[in-house]
């Protein structure tokens, strides 16, 4: 009953706004229901979180994330990118100390007009930011942006890599 756009959209903001699980989506859209109306179809209403779960569920992840990389950066082109600022940050709460599971560590490209998160890598266990810095910036059209990055991606290779993107580096 429920058009999948309208789902992903709902799913998106509710996630940007905070919520974490299935029901803080169903939750946020009964709440934002009339701001929601005026850029969503919503025919049938706001999803419950059971409906919403299961369409999340039906989707390959990798497809899903493939997708929406392409969608950011069809947003990017028509945006303009400018400023790109790449930082990495440790997730508070993330690790699990009873099965010896350390905290998720991410480098996250940051559009600073669009206030957008253009990307993020995983950085591996017993790793550090140098090797995410640069599977990261493999994924960006980098044409035309400056690249902020702090002293730990200040590498000789990123910074070639970010020129041979067409990109300028900071």
């Amino acid at each position: 009953k429920h058009s999948l756009v309208d789902i992903l959209c709902l799913s998106i903001c509710a996630v940007i706004a905070g919520a974490e699980g299935w029901e803080d989506i169903e939750e946020f859209g009964l709440q934002k229901e009339a701001w929601l109306r005026r850029h969503l179809r919503l025919e049938h209403g706001i999803p419950s979180h059971d409906t919403i779960s299961r369409v999340f569920r039906a989707l390959k992840p990798q497809a899903f994330e493939r997708a929406f990389r392409e969608w950011v950066a069809v947003l990017v082109e028509r945006l303009g990118l400018g400023q790109i600022a790449v930082d990495g940050k440790t997730l508070r709460r993330s690790h699990d100390r009873h099965s010896a599971q350390s905290a998720l560590h991410l480098v996250s490209a940051w559009s600073v007009e669009n206030r957008l998160v253009l990307g993020q890598q995983a950085v591996a266990d017993h790793s550090n930011e140098i090797t995410a810095i640069p599977e990261l910036l493999q994924l960006l059209e980098l044409k035309g942006a400056i690249v902020t990055i702090d002293a730990m991606g200040c590498q000789k290779e990123i910074a070639e890599q970010i020129v041979a993107g067409g990109g300028q580096f900071i």
